[in-house]
């Protein structure tokens, strides 16, 4: 099925014009024409576009453009090779619309889709939010207290993209840049004057936001993670890094906690705010412009209960006072870091602890599905799919656990091999009763992905560092949530304690990929059947 783009209504720009705009060494073919719109993809072509013909892991744009040319495209963007593809291997004829050849088209896509759509982020406020682990929960922890402040607002992230009240299921963390600088252009269409959007390290080396300065750029922080797409993390955090310098953003808030932090900190080319929170448990915070005291519990019986914090600027005694909605210490960061990029925005300090009092909506993150009493466990879903995010989710749930805490999850296939065993085993840290599932074993075998889980959680079991008694192969995902759900439920008497049951990986998703296949599956429908089955009362959505 082709998919339908997100588009502004047409205004037009001269083809000639783009192709000096990007200093294009090769002249045009053919006549000017006016470019309307601009895709990389040829299902999606509308009349008047220019198709950009990239190359790809699998097969070459350029293939494939007699169907963008077919479906009104009025000029293509390529490389020598696709433009050799669109020749012919043994003719010179030219193709029938004007082709635009550049060394590297993907590095010029966020400029030409930018000149296109007449250059939207430039007429919004846009913040800009990357690290491994809190984009989504800080991304709406920003957007709803913008919201809340009176700013009409716009989100583009993992779950979904919002433009005013209108939303729609997101396909990837960061759009492409031609459907981004689309998506922008049509939240200035319909009055959306602030957009909060995730950045992943994906879209910074593949020049995704290209043509995007933010107004304030967030870091979180950065652990194991994309090893398959990076070669190391220091190039994964030299992706990270491009996000702070004026090419990409005015100004930056960045959490020093961890120690790439610290280094970004200290090689971000922008006015740089700095946040420590300190690591859960008390622990001294380093030196920052903005530190957390007297962070309160959070979370106590569930994601309604909030915890009360105070935010403090040293050097002159500011101080705001500030409400974690959501569990967990790594809540409180994700939170504290929303509060100041508000600061930086130019809200005053009553007007960002007015915007920050209003609890969020944040799908697939320590969302409560059921709250657990006489009638079964607590159950929760969590989209923690890195070592320290399954550590930092477990950890939050503990204090507020009277009973045994039981974790469900697995690793994705054909990503990050290497942080398997480190996930198993945070979980066995945390946990007493691991059970190991599918994610989206995508074309690897499963259980070969369950074994390097279930092999880390033994090994910190045996090494003596481990809460977890029971580590099980809990196999496909339904089962597996059935089976924990039923250990609680089971092995919980009358006045006994309540347990906590906690489904990690999947979050916010609504299927599962298994051998190629997309199969609908969503975390909190199978946690509610699972419940009904086993105690036979149901629990509304």
């Amino acid at each position: 099925m082709s998919p339908s783009p997100i588009r502004p209504a047409p205004s037009g720009v001269l083809l000639r014009d783009l192709t000096t705009r990007i200093g294009a060494g090769t002249p045009v073919d053919g006549p000017d024409v006016v470019v309307t719109g601009v895709t990389l993809d040829s299902r999606a072509v509308l009349p008047g576009d220019l198709y950009a013909a990239l190359p790809g892991f699998n097969a070459h744009g350029a293939r494939f453009a007699d169907q963008a040319v077919a479906a009104g495209a009025a000029a293509v963007l390529t490389d020598a090779d696709g433009r050799a593809l669109l020749a012919g291997a043994e003719t010179s004829e030219p193709f029938e619309v004007p082709v635009v050849v550049v060394d590297d088209p993907r590095a010029v896509l966020g400029t030409v889709a930018a000149e296109v759509y007449g250059h939207p982020s430039e007429h919004l406020t846009t913040v800009g939010i990357t690290g491994t682990n809190g984009k989504t929960t800080t991304a709406y922890l920003v957007e709803s207290a913008l919201r809340a402040h009176g700013r009409r607002t716009g989100l583009i992230g993992t779950v979904e993209t919002r433009i005013g009240d209108d939303t729609v299921e997101s396909e990837r963390t960061t759009p492409e840049a031609t459907d981004l600088h689309a998506l922008l252009a049509v939240m200035r269409e319909r009055g959306v004057d602030a957009c909060v959007m995730e950045v992943s390290s994906h879209a910074l080396e593949l020049h995704r936001v290209d043509g995007v300065v933010y107004d304030v750029a967030l870091f979180t922080n950065l652990s194991q993670d994309h090893l398959d797409f990076h070669d190391s993390m220091d190039d994964y955090f030299a992706a990270k890094a491009s996000l702070f310098t004026p090419e990409r953003s005015r100004a930056a808030v960045v959490c020093v906690d961890d120690d790439w932090g610290r280094r970004l900190a200290a090689e971000a080319t922008v006015p740089t705010t700095t946040l420590a929170t300190g690591p859960a448990g008390g622990t001294a915070a380093p030196a920052a412009d903005w530190v957390v005291e007297a962070a309160g519990p959070s979370g106590h019986a569930g994601h309604s209960e909030a915890g009360a914090f105070t935010l403090r600027e040293p050097a002159t005694g500011a101080a705001l006072a500030l409400v974690s909605h959501l569990p967990g210490h790594f809540n409180v960061a994700n939170t504290a870091l929303a509060a100041l990029a508000l600061l930086r925005l130019g809200l005053g300090p009553h007007e960002v602890e007015a915007a920050m009092a209003v609890p969020p909506a944040v799908p697939g993150r320590m969302e409560v599905v059921a709250p657990g009493g006489p009638d079964g466990p607590r159950c929760v879903v969590d989209f923690a799919h890195t070592p320290d995010a399954v550590d930092a989710a477990l950890a939050a749930l503990r204090p507020s656990t009277a009973g045994r805490l039981i974790a469900v999850l697995g690793a994705g296939g054909d990503r990050d091999r290497g942080k398997r065993p480190g996930m198993g085993a945070a979980a066995a840290r945390r946990a007493d009763v691991v059970v190991v599932t599918d994610d989206n074993p995508r074309s690897e075998e499963p259980a070969a992905i369950r074994a390097a889980v279930v092999a880390g959680a033994r090994e910190a079991v045996a090494a003596g560092s481990a809460a977890a008694t029971e580590i099980i192969d809990g196999g496909a995902r339904p089962s597996a949530i059935a089976e924990a759900i039923a250990l609680a439920v089971l092995g919980a008497g009358a006045g006994s304690p309540v347990d906590t049951v906690v489904v990690l990986g999947k979050g916010h998703e609504k299927g599962q990929e298994i051998h190629g296949v997309k199969h609908p599956f969503d975390d909190r429908d199978a946690v509610r059947a699972a419940l009904a089955a086993v105690t036979g009362a149901g629990v509304a959505p």
